[in-house]
This record gives C-alpha cells, sequence and structure tokens, in this order.
C-alpha cells in the first residue's frame, strides 16, 4: 500500500483527522456565540435608533447659532426642567 512505503498509516491519519474534527466543533462553538452576542447588539442599537428618532422628532427642528451651528437638545433622561426643548448657544 502507498501509504505504508512512507510511514503514513490509517491510524495517524484518524488521529489527525479526529484533532481536526474536534477543532472546528469549538470553533463553530465559538462562531454561535459570537452570533448570539451581535445578535443581541442588533437589537440593542435598533431600540436605541427607536428611541432617539423619537427624541429627535418630538423636538421639532434644531435651531441654530448666529455661527450656523446646530443648538443643543436637552436630554430626555435628564433632571432639567427644559426637557425636550430646543436650546441655542449665545
Amino acid at each position: 500500500m502507498l501509504f505504508d512505503l512512507f510511514g503514513f498509516g490509517p491510524i495517524p491519519y484518524l488521529k489527525r483527522a479526529s484533532i481536526v474534527l474536534q477543532e472546528a466543533r469549538m470553533a463553530r462553538i465559538e462562531h454561535q456565540a459570537i452570533a448570539k452576542h451581535h445578535c443581541a447588539l442588533a437589537r440593542m442599537y435598533t431600540e436605541r435608533v427607536k428611541r432617539l428618532e423619537t427624541v429627535v422628532c418630538r423636538s421639532g427642528p434644531i435651531a441654530e447659532d448666529s455661527l450656523g451651528h446646530p443648538g443643543e437638545l436637552a436630554s430626555p433622561y435628564s433632571l432639567d426642567r427644559k426637557r425636550g426643548k430646543v436650546l441655542t448657544s449665545n
């Protein structure tokens, strides 16, 4: 047999195949975990975009100061009394 001529037999080949199989299984598990993480991040950013769009749409147009810079929106999460109003810089 050709394998026996060079010192290779089916047993070392099967051992190597077994090691490669185990590595492939571990890689699959790692990639599945990473995919779940990325899916969770995508959901989180989708919710964040919806919240920010609501804040921006509720506030109306953004005022600009005399230099043309956009004004600052009061954070909907702050304790500021002017919540939701557009503020302009002096």
